[in-house]
């Protein structure tokens, strides 16, 4: 009888430990559902919004044209509604007087980035871009925007240094005798270059291999980074541990990336003289040696790395893809295309080449690229924000760090402002009498204390790149060919791959 007893308890045993540990799964799935759906609940005040789905909220509202689908929305909900990612309540921001009202009137209040666990995970809310408001963000800030004075668009050198770049760049064009290629390459790398010189003093060739691969990676990044897999981490950091998934590509770029980073500061930082820089690494090291013993500093190795890397992809992104949208709606628009090649042709005469100097007797020049800029929304929704104090917006009560997505997409296509925007027509930035004229509700770099620090160098380089090549070219599809005027979609908003020919202008031009 003991023995039949004794061997009856073990399976009674294993029951009972199987019940419990299922009921103790159980109750923790039931409260982690519970804590997710009360962090899904609007706060007082708070702005009206679409309804979410349970606890993914509207993510996959996203996942195709999120900037088009949040403007639509504003025409349900209002200029400023809500939105539940995941758990993560943000606030969207349409129309140029509601952005105006956030970002310039409220500058200060609309000035934090969002602690999301994808920021945590690739830049540890350092570097520069993704710093949060504070004085770690006025110092990095305050050292790019020197570095960019001093060892870019404030010297007087630096403007012939982005000529010479348009030579490299146009005669590499060149080199394609009028067959059909692919642009993309050779505008990165020139754009790229231009960024190069003032972080590390130096340009990289068009066939180093180990810096196009790091453009390429940064590139692919910028697409991951609004993936539906990103917004998924940041709603539900936990994946980062499942093998599969875009998220993961991510930070095996973004590892690789900074592994390269810190090798090339290493060589273009050898033989630096304390105090005298000579480009923004130097600059930032002499920083980071000044500060060493100031245990508040955010000055690092780490966050110089960080700083260096979005400095390059700010610097190339959007103005490569604006010369890359350039470059397909001159093809596209042969009439624009050869008005553009008049005025140039009217100034530059004897084929000189393009200066700064040339701006202001070109407002046609000008007024095709702020329509591309315009019509192509680069960059549409910014990059996001989240309120750095409890803000007050049109009856609305947002609290302190909620995150905050500024549609500028919809600030671009705003009927008040805009007629008939859906149309493509560089004439809306000119007056009855040709002359270049400034639009209100244009906002290519944002707007606030958080607006592009590179926007200055940014239409510098639009216009001297743009002239030179438009100079020297005749841009055309090949037969038979019209390329998709669909964008790529990412953090950017970027041409779909196409093919294109430039074909040399019966012209007198300035030697290579």
């Amino acid at each position: 009888m003991v023995s039949l007893t004794a061997a009856s308890v073990v399976p009674v045993s294993c029951a009972m430990a199987l019940l419990g540990v299922g009921c103790l799964a159980a109750a923790l799935l039931a409260f982690l559902l519970v804590r997710q759906l009360v962090k899904q609940r609007r706060p007082p005040g708070f702005p009206p919004g679409p309804s979410p789905i349970p606890i993914i909220g509207n993510i996959f509202s996203l996942a195709t044209e999120p900037h088009v689908f949040l403007k639509r929305q504003s025409e349900v909900h209002g200029q400023i509604f809500s939105l539940d990612l995941g758990g993560i309540m943000t606030v969207v921001l349409n129309g140029y007087d509601c952005v105006k009202e956030c970002l310039y009137h409220q500058s200060e209040v609309f000035a934090d980035r969002p602690s999301l666990p994808l920021f945590k995970k690739m830049t540890k809310m350092g570097g520069l871009l993704n710093c949060k408001y504070g004085k770690g963000w006025n110092d990095h800030r305050k050292l790019a925007c020197n570095s960019f004075r001093y060892f870019g668009s404030g010297q007087r050198l630096f403007e012939r240094k982005i000529s010479e770049e348009c030579m490299f760049f146009v005669d590499a064009i060149d080199g394609h005798k009028g067959k059909p290629f692919n642009p993309k390459h050779l505008v990165t790398n020139a754009v790229s270059n231009i960024t190069n010189l003032i972080i590390f003093g130096q340009r990289f060739t068009y066939d180093d291999r180990d810096f196009q691969h790091m453009i390429e990676i940064f590139s692919e990044n910028v697409e991951l980074a609004v993936s539906g897999w990103a917004l998924l981490y940041n709603a539900f950091p936990w994946i980062e541990y499942m093998p599969f998934g875009k998220h993961q590509k991510l930070f095996r770029n973004a590892t690789e990336v900074y592994d390269f980073l810190l090798e090339v500061i290493k060589r273009f930082s050898h033989g630096r003289v304390p105090h005298v820089p000579r480009h923004y690494v130097d600059a930032y090291l002499d920083e980071l040696e000044q500060n060493s013993g100031d245990p508040s500093s955010s000055f690092s190795y780490e966050n110089l790395i960080y700083s260096v890397g979005e400095l390059i992809i700010a610097g190339t992104e959007t103005t490569t893809n604006t010369l890359r949208w350039a470059m397909l709606y001159m093809a596209l628009y042969p009439n624009i295309q050869e008005r553009v090649h008049r005025e140039i042709d009217g100034v530059l005469t004897n084929g000189r080449a393009p200066t700064l100097e040339d701006k202001h007797k070109m407002p046609y020049v000008e007024a095709v690229l702020h329509e591309i800029l315009r019509f192509c929304n680069i960059v549409p929704l910014g990059i996001f924000r989240a309120t750095s104090q409890e803000a007050k917006v049109n009856g609305y009560t947002i609290p302190k760090g909620t995150m905050v997505i500024t549609n500028l997409y919809s600030v671009h296509f705003d009927e008040k402002y805009w007629n008939e925007p859906g149309v493509f027509s560089p004439q809306r930035f000119l007056d009855s009498s040709g002359n270049f004229v400034r639009r209100e509700a244009f906002l290519p770099f944002s707007l606030g204390r958080r607006h592009c620090l590179g926007e200055q160098l940014a239409r510098m380089e639009m216009f001297l790149f743009f002239t030179t090549l438009l100079q020297r070219f005749h841009l055309q599809f090949p037969p038979g060919t019209v390329p998709t005027v669909t964008p790529k979609l990412g953090m950017t908003l970027q041409p779909k791959p196409y093919s294109i020919c430039a074909v040399r202008r019966q012209q007198k031009f300035p030697g290579s």
